[in-house]
């Protein structure tokens, strides 16, 4: 399960060190795609099969499945860390999300979650009042 914030910095290669609590479950390959709010998802190689295996399951003719998918899926790129436990982050997902050199890796459950410091200082703040504020009705059994 991937918990927890940090703040690694990624090189002039676009190199990500990952954080040391998140390396076992991703030492056997991962995959890095576009994620929502503009943010990159990091799945285990053996998580992103099983989150594709759901995607199979919606019906071809809903239109809003199928635009998902293929932003979800070209964005998609599988790595597999170095000794170091690095990965390269590709251009085109550090242009998505705004990537410069501060960054912020969270664990969102069962992917992980890198988005540019600026941008996640920004949206945790904006959330911080509805986290607050959130029922029952929301998460059941949770609150």
């Amino acid at each position: 399960m991937f918990l927890g914030t940090y703040t690694p910095r990624l090189d002039e290669k676009g190199r990500l060190i990952l954080p040391a609590k998140y390396r076992e479950e991703l030492a056997d390959g991962l995959v890095l795609t576009r994620g929502q709010e503009r943010c990159l998802y990091v799945f285990s190689a053996e998580e992103f099969a099983r989150v594709h295996e759901q995607m199979r399951q919606a019906p071809i003719s809903n239109r809003q499945a199928r635009d998902y998918i293929r932003v979800f899926l070209s964005g998609a790129s599988d790595e597999t860390p170095d000794k170091q436990g690095r990965i390269t982050i590709p251009a085109n997902l550090r242009e998505y999300a705004g990537l410069e050199r501060d960054i912020a890796v969270i664990g969102a459950g069962t992917r992980a979650e890198i988005w540019s410091a600026a941008a996640w200082e920004e949206y945790l703040a904006a959330q911080e009042t509805a986290f607050s504020e959130t029922d029952e009705d929301v998460l059941p059994g949770i609150l």
